[in-house]
């Protein structure tokens, strides 16, 4: 990756303003950005945050277009927004974690300078991350909605389970009657699906993972698929609401009849990892796993 690394010219920088220690972390990196002769560029938000004279534009997508890379301080949450905003365009997304898990932002703040000294030496390579759509029938969305994580169709507010219809490539699998399921991307086996029972899975795995949560019935479990099938999923319930949730992040809410087709994206998103950051190793240390050195 050293050619790579010499064409790392103009670096994007975003910054979560809710987490703690922020400020001057992002003012750590822009400060040592700079110091590497390349320029240092900020969205809005994140120049309000600073309140230091940098050059601004209005997006992270505006970002992505005028950067070479692009540094997302904050927890998964942040990373999960931008990896969205920067969809297709290919500039790849750098995690450092000011949050608390962090399976997307793994470098931590204490690394974060030297782990751009290694990023200018082209110790890195660039993973490909594969992007979910979502699209709502009969309520129509005019577009697909993107997730990097997952989809969650869940029950409203009441405390009554809700039944859903899921069909894989147009054939049957079951009908559900449960909270809601997640239907997650090799990126999300660590979030939600992990929380509800699911597997963990290898980032480059070319799966998604059907997981139930709270089934009444238990002999539900959950499924792998292909990471190239079509699932549909129809809220069947006459007198319930329910709510499609994007990354946990973007919502809408679905009556009785509604279906959601969820697929996979012709959309990646990069995201850089540093040599030795690996997921397994990001997993013994995260876990707490036996046999980490980290």
């Amino acid at each position: 990756m050293k050619r790579l690394a010499k064409q790392i010219r103009q670096v994007g920088l975003v910054a979560n303003a809710e987490k703690p220690g922020a400020v001057e972390l992002a003012q750590r990196l822009a400060k040592a950005v700079e110091h590497s002769g390349r320029r240092i560029l900020v969205d809005a938000a994140t120049g309000q945050l600073m309140r230091k004279s940098l050059p601004t534009l209005p997006s992270i997508d505006d970002l992505a277009r005028r950067t070479d890379l692009i540094l997302v301080l904050g927890g998964d949450g942040t990373i999960l927004r931008a990896a969205r905003e920067v969809a297709g365009l290919g500039t790849p997304l750098l995690g450092v974690n000011a949050g608390n898990l962090g399976f997307l932002t793994a470098i931590s703040p204490r690394d974060a300078v030297r782990a751009l000294k290694r990023l200018w030496n082209g110790e890195f390579d660039i993973e490909e991350r594969s992007l979910l759509e979502g699209v709502v029938a009969p309520a129509g969305t005019t577009r697909p909605i993107l997730a990097l994580n997952d989809f969650v169709v869940a029950r409203g507010l009441t405390s009554r389970l809700i039944e859903l219809e899921v069909l894989v490539h147009g054939e049957l699998l079951t009908r559900y009657r449960c909270d809601g399921l997640i239907v997650s991307s090799p990126t999300g086996s660590t979030a939600y699906s992990l929380a509800a029972g699911g597997a963990i899975v290898s980032p480059d795995a070319e799966v998604l993972m059907l997981t139930p949560i709270c089934p009444h019935t238990l002999s539900i479990r959950p499924v792998v698929v292909s990471l190239d099938a079509e699932v549909d999923v129809r809220l069947v319930s006459t007198r319930q609401v329910a709510t499609l949730a994007a990354d946990g992040q973007q919502h809408v809410d679905l009556g009785a009849g509604d279906r959601v087709r969820i697929a996979r994206s012709r959309r990646t998103v990069r995201l850089v990892r540093l040599n030795g950051h690996n997921f397994f190793s990001t997993l013994r240390q995260k876990f707490g796993w036996s046999g980490s050195n980290d």
